[in-house]
């Protein structure tokens, strides 16, 4: 009876019938072949793999069904992430709603309650002269009468008496008006302290103004430095070429409070730039904290040269709308022109390819071309994307064959093999699938998700369509959707996606 052969004894002795040099050579020296080495070999010899060999009743019958339930799996909690992050984003409007409107009721309230106290204290000097003229018109008809009439003793003595109790009443008025007029001035010196706590203009206490005038200026005054003030908290942290050791960038991301659930949640990342990855990240034992470590470096990075691409398009939208273009925007044109490799002056061409790759597609091809920043064309040249050139300055591969004289593309720091990453796939021709599909999604007003353009990725390493089955796996597994829409703490907000 025939021994019936697996897959992998058929593979060789398929090899062994068209005499496959190099199969041959590796069973001489007793290595294993995989079956997959074995495809690959063949499939380099230009030998055709009959379709019975791969066949089995296992693989039809309960690998493909597990498959499909696998994907569906997978699309049902992609589903249901969406969703919770819709409701997430609502319950975050409406939280930065209801403080912008309460915030609204407490100033004005509080303008309220101040024109109220100017009203009062503008009664004051009113109600002051009707009394004094009521007294004066008194007095007068006091002496009026004690002049008409005939002097008595007695009565004499009574009317100086009740003169000076009424004279010491007035006093006693009089003292209680100036005082209260002086309790208020100190109550308005600190109302003007603190309004002026922001600003601090020293210089203008000793100009004499009213006091209304006064707090209008002040008040003007108080609004500029608020924005000045929020825009210097939010500086760009650049760290140099230091050789920085793990632990003292952990310490680092401790005491500027960078964590990423925080980021996830309000779609905000301080602009940190790392010009190296730390020597020693591959001693982390954790996996989880190495591969946190590595979204925390290279995530600014990203959506920093995001954000610089956003800000061209923008311009080249306004530049797109005008009849007449300056100068300076022909000369802005030209050089964008060159710069993303458009021939021919092609305004549509130059708007298809300046636009931003989503983040989860760099995070996870940067993860997967420098494995999570260990690799060392990582360390040493920071390169992250594991670029080919065979002209530039770069670092030779350990295991390159003979023949092949290519090198990794090697940077001065991290931010510039961002760059390089984005400048190849908006401007090589093997990547126009991946700029086609989405423009489309542009015209359709959709948000550019990573996970609808990896297939389009192909072509990005020798692997082919297996690679990116693999990007999708890094981009599912590490919840890296999550930070495509994230922007910088610095952004301003009238720059639209959708341009």
């Amino acid at each position: 009876m025939k021994k019936r052969l697996s897959y992998r004894d058929k593979l060789i002795e398929l090899a062994q019938i068209y005499n496959v040099k190099e199969v041959q050579d590796y069973i001489k020296s007793r290595k294993t072949l995989t079956s997959g080495q074995l495809e690959l070999i063949l499939k380099k010899n230009k030998i055709i793999i009959p379709k019975d060999f791969n066949t089995s009743f296992f693989k039809e019958n309960i690998t493909k069904p597990l498959a499909k339930a696998s994907k569906q799996i997978d699309e049902f909690k992609e589903g249901s992430s969406k969703a919770v992050s819709k409701i997430s984003r609502k319950v975050g409007y409406f939280k930065e709603d209801s403080s912008r409107s309460f915030n609204r009721f407490l100033s004005n309230s509080w303008r309220s309650i101040g024109q109220v106290g100017i009203g009062f204290l503008n009664v004051l000097p009113k109600l002051g002269k009707t009394v004094i003229s009521f007294f004066g018109d008194l007095f007068t008809n006091l002496f009026h009468g004690i002049y008409e009439q005939q002097i008595n003793k007695g009565k004499a003595g009574k009317v100086i008496i009740g003169f000076f109790i009424i004279v010491g009443v007035v006093t006693l008025i009089a003292t209680g008006i100036t005082t209260f007029n002086e309790l208020d001035r100190f109550t308005e010196k600190p109302v003007i302290e603190q309004t002026e706590k922001k600003p601090k203009p020293l210089a203008k206490k000793k100009e004499k103004t009213p006091p209304q005038i006064k707090k209008k200026t002040e008040k003007k005054e108080a609004k500029k430095p608020e924005i000045k003030k929020k825009k210097e908290k939010i500086t760009e942290l650049i760290l140099p070429d230091l050789n920085l050791k793990t632990e003292t960038v952990l310490n680092l991301f401790k005491d500027v409070n960078y964590d990423l659930n925080k980021v996830k949640f309000n779609k905000i990342v301080k602009p940190i730039y790392f010009t190296q990855l730390p020597k020693d990240l591959d001693e982390i034992q954790s996996v989880k904290l190495k591969k946190e470590t590595f979204i925390k470096i290279i995530l600014p990075l990203v959506v920093a040269e995001n954000e610089k691409i956003l800000e061209d398009r923008y311009k080249l939208s306004k530049i797109e709308n005008k009849k007449l273009t300056t100068d300076d925007e022909k000369q802005w044109l030209r050089q964008k022109f060159l710069e993303y490799k458009v021939k021919r002056g092609n305004v549509k061409e130059l708007k298809t390819r300046m636009d931003i790759i989503p983040v989860s597609i760099a995070l996870a091809q940067a993860a997967k071309e420098s494995g999570w920043g260990t690799s060392r064309f990582a360390l040493e040249g920071n390169a992250i994307f594991g670029q080919w050139t065979w002209n530039g300055k770069g670092i030779a591969p350990l295991d390159r064959d003979k023949s092949k004289n290519h090198k990794i593309l090697k940077f001065p720091i991290l931010r510039a093999s961002v760059k390089a990453y984005t400048k190849n796939l908006n401007t090589h021709k093997s990547y126009v699938k991946f700029r086609e599909k989405r423009e489309n999604l542009r015209k359709k007003n959709k948000e550019l998700i990573g996970l609808e353009l990896t297939g389009t990725l192909d072509n990005y390493a020798q692997t082919g369509v297996e690679y990116t089955k693999i990007l999708e796996q890094i981009i599912r597994q590490n919840r890296l959707m999550d930070f495509e829409p994230v922007k910088l703490a610095n952004t301003s907000p009238n720059k639209s996606l959708n341009l």
